[in-house]
């Protein structure tokens, strides 16, 4: 069930800069989905439990727990939970002349909308608005748009521009796009950067700039985070032991796997796998 908060009058009708919408949360039913649409405003959504998928400008993005996505104002989205463990999300929609401004400084686009979450704020940051509402009515408009520039400060440090980020020519984003579907398509195997730039005939350091550039991660960096989101959707949708999933997403050393697991996550599979099956909702 859908929980939402709307402020039709306040706080933020006045301070057209940074306008807070309104929030919620939901554990969404298998397949519960929105669009393909477009929104009037900005919309980010918090994934603390489960999988789905998030469809726009022609590209397609898994998400499971820990990530979280940005719906770009006037930009046609979709967006769906998984059919079989279907996500739990929170949310934030907002607005404002500021917002522009302060995206830009991050490497959020509408190709590349996908962010990890911290450990701390974003997880807790629809019990912060909705326990500013409740402690204090008479200072609410402070407390809400005080929260959400710690949002954006955080999100500035998470998912910071690259420097001196510019358009990219449309040779060079073919490139990117190339980097791009050979990990999706080979990052189950054994692969190295050395091997995906003999495969594409580019120069490694010339390569791994511009996929920085683009994408804002090192190539090996996005290879890690892409494997063990395919790692958690097997942790989380099938009964596959620890080891067959490490192969599968391309660790041939389980103990390895598990390493880099925790590096991302914070847990080992196995404690992802005992969280996600016990646990119907984070908040």
């Amino acid at each position: 069930m859908a929980i939402h908060h709307y402020n039709p009058e306040r706080p933020f009708r006045s301070a057209p800069d940074l306008h807070l919408h309104y929030w919620g949360r939901e554990q969404c039913v298998p397949g519960h989905a929105f669009g393909p649409g477009v929104r009037d405003h900005y919309k980010i959504h918090f994934i603390h439990a489960g999988t789905g998928a998030v469809e726009v400008a022609g590209c397609r993005h898994v998400l499971t727990a820990g990530q979280a996505f940005l719906v770009y104002p006037h930009m046609v989205t979709y967006y769906a939970a998984d059919q079989t463990h279907p996500w739990s999300y929170s949310w934030i929609g907002f607005s404002g002349e500021q917002v522009e401004s302060i995206l830009s400084k991050t490497s959020l686009s509408p190709d590349c909308p996908v962010f990890p979450m911290d450990g701390q704020l974003m997880p807790s940051l629809y019990t912060r608005l909705t326990s500013a509402v409740d402690a204090d009515a008479d200072g609410l408009g402070l407390a809400l748009k005080a929260i959400l520039y710690e949002f954006f400060s955080l999100l500035l440090q998470t998912v910071p521009a690259a420097p001196d980020l510019l358009p990219m020519p449309r040779q060079k984003s073919v490139y990117v796009e190339q980097c791009l579907h050979f990990l999706h398509s080979h990052y189950c195997e054994n692969m190295t950067m050395e091997m995906m730039s003999d495969a594409l005939k580019l120069d490694r350091k010339y390569m791994s700039a511009l996929f920085k550039q683009a994408v804002g991660l090192p190539p090996q960096q996005y290879l890690l985070n892409y494997r063990i989101a395919k790692a958690c959707q097997l942790l989380a949708e099938t009964p596959c032991t620890i080891a067959e999933i490490s192969r599968s997403v391309g660790y041939q050393d389980p103990l390895l796997f598990s390493r880099m697991f925790k590096k991302v996550k914070g847990c080992s599979p196995r404690g992802y796998r005992l969280q996600h099956r016990e646990s119907d909702i984070v908040l």
